[in-house]
């Protein structure tokens, strides 16, 4: 069986292969984790996006529901109506 023989040359290889690639992983591993960040942001903003799209086709043909979050969002009230309002 043949015995490796460390050299300090293979030290020295290694070495420097450490030392030029592992800053670049490091930004490597920094930008992927960003990525995957921004990625669930965008996901975030469709799904809200998508939500807001709705409640405006809904505020344009809905006149009951524009009534709703008139009541509830500013206070209005009809005429000879008087609004409460129950502080928690």
């Amino acid at each position: 069986m043949a015995k490796i023989k460390i050299r300090p040359l293979y030290i020295g290889i290694i070495v420097a292969l450490i030392v030029v690639f592992l800053p670049g992983y490091a930004k490597f591993m920094e930008i992927r984790a960003r990525n995957i960040h921004l990625e669930k942001e965008i996901e975030r903003l469709e799904k809200e996006n998508i939500r807001l799209y709705k409640e405006t086709k809904q505020l344009e043909e809905d006149i009951d529901y524009v009534e709703k979050v008139a009541r509830e969002s500013m206070g209005v009230a009809r005429e000879g109506e008087i609004p409460i309002r129950i502080e928690p």
